[in-house]
């Protein structure tokens, strides 16, 4: 006898009289190994048989034809058109079997209370993204580390927007802004994170990004927080200062710049113990970095928000409700400088009464001007910020901030330049404050060596 089977729920396959067909299923997960197929030798023509039977018996979820030797006269025709015949209908069996397994998979796909994906590692999205681990976590959505079997099995970072709509919405701005920058920017010499990839899964907006490492918070918080050492800092500021110039350059406000959302290509550090303060310290290899999270990036002609930017890193024209421009990135890569610096971030709170009495201890007092201009009269008295220094809010903001100069924390020339920088990005004023332009040029970034400069072209990629 020979013996052909078949397995109509995966793959179905034949062997034998030239026949041979495999259906590739287009499960989200990797498909199963096939079973083994054999197929006995067909008999010699002496050893021929009168008749042709066939009988199908199952086994195991398998279903077995089973023939006997056949001889090669006119009752083979009839046995071959048969296995043919029986061959189709098995195909049509395994392809409806398909088909209703990649329906049940799809109406399987499953949403959490909050709108995130429910997904498994080993999950494969638009037969291409294998998800591998979670990298972070949001409000718009998750980022989970994938294989991308389209890009030679390189690993990307997929970015999940939650099933909801205004994190969807700001997603699609999200993409326009990315593809417009990459547009602009093919090469990627300008620093800002690199989108290969969007589409939609079943309702979730999904954006595959280069996978970059730690960012620059994690990293110091992984470290206890420690500074970042000076030279480490100045070149991790002319590539902020570069990435973001850029985007003005071409009529666009980031809004939401903070240590978070600036990222290390890679992290890798050299430990060593500091006998003087008795610690293990980390100290990063490479500071090369990018500029991530375009969700609330804002054209010049675009409507811009009454309130942009994290707390900690909100210009004062933004708390004043003046209206804002590029001019208030500036100021979030001041106080984003001043916390690698220092350790900590600078502006700890979260009432804007108190945000601007920290800003004057810091800077001295706000100008009249802008009093005058804000439509938050409330904060102010007779022109002047209305701020009782002897309650206990005016008595921590009196020990934990102090004038910008006093936080110097040496007398080298290094230290002192890179506060005359600060200085000129803190100005209360967004008309008086530095231009990145500017900033680029600073005294402070001088000894930079060539190789850790780039040159930047003025591109437009407005809409």
């Amino acid at each position: 006898e020979r013996h052909c089977i078949f397995h109509p729920a995966t793959h179905a396959v034949v062997k034998g009289c030239s026949v041979h067909s495999s259906l590739v299923s287009k499960h989200k997960r990797r498909p199963p190994q096939q079973s083994g197929v054999t197929c006995n030798d067909v008999p010699p023509t002496q050893r021929a048989v009168p008749v042709c039977s066939l009988r199908l018996r199952a086994t195991d979820g398998l279903v077995v034809a089973q023939t006997s030797e056949l001889s090669l006269t006119g009752q083979t025709f009839f046995c071959k058109l048969f296995l043919i015949t029986l061959f189709v209908f098995l195909v049509c069996v395994g392809v409806s079997a398909q088909q209703g397994h990649s329906q049940m998979r799809a109406s399987a796909v499953q949403d959490d209370e909050e709108g995130h994906l429910v997904y498994r590692a080993g999950d494969v999205l638009q037969d291409r993204y294998e998800i591998v681990s979670l990298l972070g976590e949001g409000t718009f959505g998750k980022v989970v580390q994938c294989i991308d079997h389209h890009r030679g099995e390189s690993r990307v970072a997929l970015k999940i927007i939650k099933n909801v709509e205004k994190y969807k919405e700001a997603a699609r701005l999200e993409i326009n802004v990315l593809e417009k920058i990459k547009e602009k920017d093919p090469e990627n010499k300008y620093l800002c994170v690199q989108m290969f990839d969007s589409f939609d899964y079943h309702g979730h907006v999904c954006i595959s990004f280069e996978l970059l490492a730690l960012s620059t918070f994690d990293f110091m918080k992984e470290n206890d927080y420690l500074p970042y050492p000076l030279n480490q800092l100045r070149h991790m500021a002319y590539q902020i200062c570069s990435a973001v110039k850029f985007l003005h350059d071409n009529k666009l406000t980031h809004t939401d710049l903070k240590p978070e959302n600036i990222l290390f290509v890679n992290s890798e550090f050299s430990t060593f113990y500091n006998a003087e303060k008795k610690r293990q310290e980390r100290v990063l290899k490479n500071t090369a970095v990018r500029v991530v999270d375009f969700g609330s990036a804002t054209f010049d002609h675009e409507h811009h928000s009454a309130i942009v930017s994290t707390r900690h890193y909100r210009a004062p024209e933004v708390i004043l409700e003046l209206g804002w421009s590029q001019p208030c990135d500036v100021w979030s890569i001041g106080c984003i400088l001043l916390e690698y610096y220092l350790g900590f971030t600078l502006f700890q709170t979260h009432d804007n009464m108190e945000h601007l009495a920290m800003m004057e201890r810091v800077q001295g007092p706000i100008p009249s001007k802008m009093i005058r201009k804000t439509r938050k009269q409330k904060y102010f008295y007779r022109g002047r910020l209305d701020w009782n220094e002897n309650s206990s809010a005016g008595r921590y903001v009196r020990e934990n901030c102090k004038p910008l100069r006093r936080y110097v924390l040496s007398e080298v020339s290094d230290h002192h330049q890179l506060f005359d920088l600060l200085d000129g990005m803190l100005e209360f004023e967004p008309e008086q404050r530095l231009s990145l332009s500017s900033c680029l040029h600073h005294a402070f970034f001088s000894s930079l060596q060539e190789g850790q400069r780039s040159s930047y072209i003025n591109r437009d990629v407005s809409r």
